[in-house]
């Protein structure tokens, strides 16, 4: 670069080094990387699968067509020329639809000049690089969470036959929280088609309230034939805090998912049953890292660029734009559903409201 006249702002000695670290001739201890908290589980468990199809596109928009299931009528055949139409069938239709996948494209940058890294001894942009990929992931986690809160959420195309709500504004019991029962109904929203669902996610609040009930444990005494089971008064417990599996779903624990309710309303916490692939995934350009040098501001510049689109197979992007922002894929009038019946969709929201929740600020 020639030079921009003018500085790009960015990472200065100020932002990471203190007077006293400054101050001193000795070396000081090197940096230690705080971990971005967020681990982004729900992006990168088997929710999510890749589709050749969705890659290295060209438009703004992809349109994945798809044959409409065949709905034969079967004609009684006898011996004479009046069966069918004049002694013969008819050939029906194959009939195709099609749904359309959305592209976004994504960018942040950093900048650190000379002077920070001299005086630190630290390479700034070091550190993004290092957690460049966590923190896409973040940024991915909640454009899919988006997504889902357009199609699954209150007006959305799927709200009315793929979403369930248990929980309570209010004086919320057993019967608003995630259990064997509320999961079971929420599976059966899909009817026969329950069993394509292998995967819960859920709010940590919520996955605690699951150790709990998971963990207690039963009167030994009053196991025998005829009795009633009693809390507590002895047993075992649960060996393995961590819920692995709970109603024979995988357990995703992700801090993304939505928190509902108005000021002074008890937390209403999205939980989402998901299939394996059933969204799909594509970019139509590799992840881009630019880098250049500012030598008027004495800068280090690094870019980062990114496309990718998620698609859940039965639904189609009918908004008149595409590139979305986050607020757009969350808007249930930009969403549509291409399939006749949406109980072939492996997605289903259940809000539940979570013994350790309090209330919305």
């Amino acid at each position: 670069m020639a030079g921009y006249p003018g500085n790009y702002g960015g990472t200065f000695t100020g932002d990471i080094g203190s007077l006293t670290r400054l101050a001193t001739s000795a070396p000081f201890a090197r940096y230690l990387a705080e971990a971005i908290f967020k681990q982004s589980a729900f992006i990168k468990s088997g929710v999510i699968q890749t589709n050749a199809v969705l890659n290295n596109t060209t438009g703004t928009r992809i349109e994945v067509p798809f044959f409409d299931p065949i709905a034969p009528v079967a004609t009684v055949v006898e011996s004479n020329n009046t069966w069918g139409t004049s002694g013969a069938l008819v050939p029906a239709k194959v009939e195709a639809s099609t749904q359309y996948a959305t592209l976004c494209n994504r960018a942040f940058a950093y900048a650190a000049d000379d002077l920070s890294a001299f005086q630190t001894g630290e390479d700034a942009l070091a550190h993004v690089r290092n957690q460049m990929a966590d923190a896409i992931n973040v940024q991915n986690t909640t454009k899919l969470i988006s997504q889902l809160t357009g199609l699954l959420g209150p007006g959305g195309p799927l709200a009315a036959t793929n979403s369930l709500d248990v929980s309570a504004t209010s004086g919320a019991g057993d019967a608003n929280y995630l259990s064997a029962n509320t999961v079971t109904r929420a599976k059966y929203l899909l009817s026969e088609r329950a069993g394509s669902l292998d995967t819960l996610v859920v709010h940590p609040t919520v996955a605690a309230a699951l150790e709990t009930v998971q963990a207690l444990t039963f009167s030994a005494n009053a196991a025998g034939a005829g009795n009633t089971l009693v809390l507590g008064g002895g047993g075992v417990g649960l060996t393995e805090p961590q819920v692995g599996t709970f109603m024979g779903l995988n357990v995703i624990k992700d801090e993304a998912c939505p928190i509902r309710g108005t000021s002074g309303e008890q937390e209403q916490f999205v939980c989402y049953l998901m299939g394996s692939g059933s969204v799909q995934t594509g970019s139509q350009y590799p992840l881009q890292v630019f880098t250049d040098y500012n030598m008027l501001s004495f800068q280090n510049l690094m870019s980062v660029r990114y496309s990718g689109t998620y698609h859940v197979l039965g639904t189609t992007w009918s908004a008149a734009t595409d590139n979305p922002s986050d607020a757009a894929l969350a808007t249930a009038s930009n969403w549509g559903l291409a399939f006749a019946d949406p109980r072939l969709i492996p997605a289903v929201e259940l809000v539940v409201n979570s013994p350790f929740g309090g209330t919305v600020a």
